[in-house]
């Protein structure tokens, strides 16, 4: 039994962003587990409390959120909004490397490798987004 076309495109737009879950609740994980080091990898270095606060916040505490999101977005039945906000969050660092890029150069290492993965995750998202209910 063959599926329709556009089954298919939903079904691998959940696969997507059932790993966007995964690799953002990972990613928290290690922070949570090793700040220093993913700080450090980061160019950032973490000092005090309110360091390593503030760091927890933005990556810790986004990263979980866009976790969740794209976990809503992959259910059955969910909104289409759903991926396509799932989508603004994975392509907005991105868009701040691409500013940043302009005024001190592109991320270099990891970074460049995570921002590859994020901007291929995120247009995936947008390609594969089902056609409005009509």
């Amino acid at each position: 039994m063959s599926t329709a076309p556009g089954s298919r495109k939903r079904a691998l737009r959940r696969y997507v962003l059932y790993a966007i879950a995964l690799g953002f609740a990972l990613s928290a994980v290690v922070c949570l587990l090793d700040a220093d080091d993913m700080a450090a990898s980061m160019g950032i270095f973490l000092n005090g409390v309110n360091g390593y606060s503030q760091f927890c916040a933005i990556h810790v505490g986004v990263w979980l959120a866009t976790a969740v999101l794209a976990l809503l977005a992959a259910r059955r039945g969910a909104q289409p909004i759903l991926g396509d906000i799932t989508a603004m969050f994975v392509l907005a660092p991105p868009a701040g490397s691409l500013l940043a890029a302009l005024a001190f150069g592109w991320p270099q290492g990891i970074l460049l490798v995570t921002c590859g993965a994020e901007l291929a995750g995120g247009l995936v998202l947008l390609a594969f987004r089902p056609a409005p209910l009509r």
